[in-house]
């Protein structure tokens, strides 16, 4: 799927932001590496599960903070470093199971269906890797892990944390929150 024209100016604004911020961590990023991320959100969900994504507004979060009652977690090694999150309710992640489950219906989350959500996210970011790759950014990823409970507390000390809302076409949002640090620029 091709950056959507508009795409780069939006996040190269957001990014610009990140780096003129005062605080701690005055970590920046760059379009080039959050772009892939947001593609391959979109290819992958409308290829296993037949829905669209739309971005809702970007913006920057502050650690710690609160999040969804259902969280993937997927780190980053290599040239990048850092981690993406992926925050939803419980509808949504039933909405993602069912349909990389074929349609099966989903109540609750169980093993199976927690494995097909945790499956779609490391399909996501194995595409974001591809991306990623093209442009000369070597990165590998970690076994996607997944929390649940009610108020979880997100804290990624020293890092920004930008949160990409993924409109999803069906109904509810996914939270992707990408925090990331280039490895071979000082910090």
């Amino acid at each position: 799927m091709a950056a959507l024209p508009w795409l780069n100016s939006y996040i190269a604004n957001i990014c610009k932001a990140i780096k003129h911020q005062n605080g701690k961590g005055g970590i920046t990023m760059n379009v080039e590496h959050i772009n892939p991320f947001i593609l391959a959100s979109r290819t992958v969900m409308k290829t296993i599960a037949n829905i669209d994504v739309s971005l809702g507004k970007v913006y920057l979060k502050t650690s710690p903070y609160s999040s969804e009652t259902v969280v993937v977690v997927v780190g980053l090694m290599g040239e990048l470093r850092g981690q993406v999150l992926f925050s939803m309710d419980k509808t949504v992640a039933f909405q993602i199971a069912s349909a990389m489950m074929m349609g099966m219906p989903i109540s609750e989350l169980d093993e199976m269906s927690k494995s097909a959500i945790a499956e779609s996210t490391n399909m996501i970011l194995g595409n974001a890797a591809t991306l990623l790759y093209e442009k000369g950014v070597k990165i590998q990823i970690t076994p996607p892990s997944i929390m649940m409970g009610n108020n979880i507390q997100i804290s990624t000390p020293n890092m920004r944390i930008l949160c990409v809302p993924l409109i999803l076409s069906t109904g509810g949002t996914i939270e992707m929150d990408i925090a990331l640090v280039d490895s071979n620029s000082p910090q």
